[in-house]
């Protein structure tokens, strides 16, 4: 009876082992395709995110306005559309805590001129004005065709202290962000 249990368990070792064996790996053609089939479902919910005025850009990188570059954690430096309000955060990685208390500037508002449109290439590009208390100013939004990457430019009205952010856009349900003290 014992060898009769071990034969049978080694039977089945041998078995699984041979299953797992079927499973295969991906070829580089498969994993590019499944790439792109994500960034276009990404893109998609992107799209619709701007056209229903509920969206975040996350920034992981901040481009100042000699293109000096910094890397900064995406969930503190954001643009943020959520129906007729808009918030702008910046937060750099210093020792100072900043206006916000997180060592940038928070500023939360009304927006107008909310103008979108669609080039050729279905690149969307957005533009609208942000008024706060601390800013007066105008973002230019960029979402990339067949992914949800997107840069934002943001021009001041009062000086020329201009700033990019390089980053992705999600929807207000799937981001992430800490929004720090507004001014």
């Amino acid at each position: 009876m014992k060898k009769f249990a071990f034969v049978l368990a080694m039977f089945l070792l041998v078995w699984a082992g041979s299953a797992a064996a079927q499973e295969r790996e991906l070829t580089k053609e498969e994993k590019k395709a499944l790439q792109e089939r994500i960034d276009s479902l990404q893109h998609a919910d992107a799209e619709r995110a701007i056209y229903e005025k509920s969206f975040t850009m996350e920034a992981d990188q901040v481009i100042f306005k000699r293109g000096e570059t910094a890397f900064v954690a995406s969930n503190t430096n954001f643009v943020s559309i959520d129906g007729d309000r808009a918030v702008v955060q910046t937060a750099f990685n210093i020792p100072v805590s900043g206006l916000n208390g997180l060592g940038g500037v928070t500023v939360e508002g009304s927006f107008s001129n909310y103008d979108l449109r669609k080039d050729k290439k279905g690149n969307l590009f957005l533009s609208l004005n942000v008024m706060g208390t601390g800013i007066s100013a105008r973002v230019d939004i960029t979402l990339y065709n067949g992914s949800n990457q997107a840069i934002v430019n943001i021009v001041p009205n009062f000086h020329s202290n201009n700033i990019t952010l390089k980053g992705i856009i999600l929807p207000l349900d799937k981001s992430r962000v800490f929004k720090g003290s507004t001014l």
